[in-house]
């Protein structure tokens, strides 16, 4: 028993001799945060043609007396864009757990 009790400290003794590395970048960080960046202006921008093609095709079906297709557009689009916006928080969320 006294051979493995020594095993460990010198095993310990070795990871306490182990300087603290001072973080840096993953390779291709940059790269890899700039499409995040594009990502997410291209969910803002089709969040907002989507709000807007569905209003505008909400005033057509009303104005034509059609059926209503588009609020069901309407709150579709509305739900994408609060994933799309909670997105962060929710992988943050998950991460740390």
């Amino acid at each position: 028993m006294s051979i493995i009790a020594a095993s460990i400290v010198d095993a310990v003794s070795v990871y306490a001799q182990v300087s603290d590395p001072t973080p840096e970048a993953p390779p291709l960080a940059d790269k890899i945060m700039q499409f995040v960046q594009y990502a997410t202006w291209l969910a803002i921008l089709s969040g907002t043609v989507s709000i807007v093609f569905a209003g505008g095709k909400f005033a057509w079906e009303k104005w034509s007396g059609g059926a209503l297709q588009s609020p069901k557009m309407v709150a579709g689009a509305m739900i994408g864009g609060v994933v799309a916006t909670s997105a962060g928080t929710i992988m943050n969320t998950v991460l740390t757990i």
